[in-house]
């Protein structure tokens, strides 16, 4: 049920990917925040066209269930891409920044205008979108943090992107099949879909009432129901070969620094995963509160998984892996996703950007590329605000000693630096180019991989040669 877009809750998640928009029952920024009540959950000031179940559909267990009309061609294309075996038999779809349609559907502009009559009184609107779904709907409250104050930025967030970008089917697609399957672990199912785009109708109704009649209802109403149709489909084909979730013991904890620890962990059964993707992290101390992590490895022959944790201020559940998590605890991880991974058929070099714990899946990538066994050029830039921060600096050295093709550059923005390299990561990268025959790896903080793909942009290599899973940022990526 999240909706499109997701954004970097914190920045333990190196590839940027944070939790995410229309609806995530579980995902609170990592710390609390003033709660803002509304305005109450009065009835709409007209009748809301109720969004309704139509056609068949799989719940849980193979039992059939409510779902929606489904999507036309183009989107069942892309939803295709469901995977029938693990993802790590079967790579996930690249990802590219490609331009948005230049002329707008209808349905889109129609959109756009409600968004832009929202604009002023977001807060109002998505604090009585809740209300109305925890009254009609009170079975639904269960499946949501105690803490709800973040779901209003979350949600404005989504809805916004979805007003820029409904047409991009594509891109939508892709992500929000990622959603469906990783919302399992929440125990969302077909019939909850219809509640939520009910009461998210019933906002907008009220909040929007100077543009709103029925052909922006309709609008918003075939957007949703693809959006939904899109998730639950992605929900049932991924039902048959995964768990909803995985149990996961930490048996190594490894502190860097003083807000920076490597932790490894255990799954209790074979966890799929490909070098460069992340996955969602829930810990026992904050029930419900999941936050999006990469892996720092390549798939490793023990099993094990290892995560890059900098606890950020407030930060639930960074702070808790950070300070408190021991060998012996149990975690929870939601599926792998993300589409930052290496293709090994290509013969393209590797231009790799890092910024702060974003070197985790950098690191993964390097071992693959070595497992791979291909000597392919690979270069490393490790970015972070002082020396004292490259926390993981003398491992990517050794590295580099083991391998000749691979060659790591640290950067800090504070200070001279090791090897002289000071300033912004992308400028010192710019300085090094062009990089004619390389592909872009991105990972850091969101500031980070915007000015990174600009700067490569700018310097001449295509958009769809440069991978990152900053969602907020590749689909809201123009001409």
């Amino acid at each position: 049920m999240d909706a499109l877009i997701t954004n970097a809750a914190e920045p333990g998640k190196g590839a940027g990917a944070g939790s995410s928009g229309w609806f995530e029952p579980h995902t609170p920024p990592d710390g609390p925040r003033p709660h803002h009540e509304g305005d109450g959950a009065a009835a709409p000031s007209r009748p809301v066209r109720p969004i309704r179940p139509v056609g068949t559909g799989a719940g849980r267990n193979g039992d059939p269930g409510p779902a929606l009309p489904r999507p036309g061609p183009a989107q069942d294309a892309a939803g295709a891409r469901h995977h029938p075996e693990p993802p790590s038999q079967q790579p996930p779809p690249r990802a590219e920044v490609r331009p948005r349609p230049r002329q707008p559907s209808s349905d889109a502009q129609l959109i756009r205008r409600t968004m832009e009559e929202v604009a002023p009184v977001a807060d109002k609107t998505t604090s009585y979108f809740y209300a109305l779904l925890f009254i009609r709907h009170p079975e639904l409250r269960e499946l949501f943090p105690a803490a709800m104050d973040a779901q209003r930025d979350r949600l404005l967030k989504a809805l916004l992107t979805a007003a820029e970008h409904i047409d991009d089917a594509e891109i939508l697609t892709e992500y929000l099949s990622h959603l469906g399957r990783g919302h399992r672990k929440y125990g969302t199912r077909p019939e909850h879909y219809p509640a939520v785009g009910e009461c998210l109708i019933g906002a907008l109704t009220r909040y929007a009432s100077a543009v709103w009649n029925d052909e922006v209802e309709g609008a918003w109403v075939r957007a949703y129901t693809a959006i939904s149709q899109i998730m639950i489909d992605a929900a049932a084909a991924d039902e048959k070969h995964a768990p909803p979730w995985w149990q996961a013991e930490v048996v190594s904890h490894e502190p860097r620094t003083s807000d920076i620890a490597v932790v490894s962990v255990r799954p209790d059964q074979p966890y799929p995963f490909l070098a460069g993707q992340y996955t969602t992290l829930e810990t026992p101390w904050w029930p419900r509160v999941w936050r999006h992590y990469s892996f720092a490895s390549a798939p490793r022959s023990d099993g094990l998984l290892v995560f890059h944790v900098k606890a950020v201020p407030a930060g639930w559940v960074s702070g808790a892996l950070v300070h408190r998590a021991r060998p012996g605890d149990v975690l929870r991880l939601g599926p792998p996703g993300g589409s930052m991974v290496v293709d090994h058929s290509a013969d393209n070099g590797l231009l790799c950007l890092g910024g702060g714990t974003g070197i985790a899946p950098i690191k993964a990538l390097v071992e693959d590329v070595a497992q791979h066994g291909r000597r392919r050029a690979m270069d490393v830039f490790y970015g972070a605000r002082s020396d004292h921060d490259l926390y993981d600096l003398d491992t990517l050295l050794g590295l580099a000693r083991s391998h000749p093709w691979l060659s790591v550059r640290p950067v800090v923005s504070h200070g001279r630096g090791e090897g002289g390299l000071h300033g912004p990561l992308p400028e010192i990268v710019q300085q090094y180019g062009p990089w004619p025959e390389y592909d872009a790896y991105l990972s850091g903080p969101p500031g980070m991989i915007r000015s990174g793909v600009d700067t490569l942009v700018r310097g001449g290599m295509p958009s769809q040669r440069i991978r990152h899973d900053l969602i907020e940022e590749l689909v809201a990526a123009g001409p």
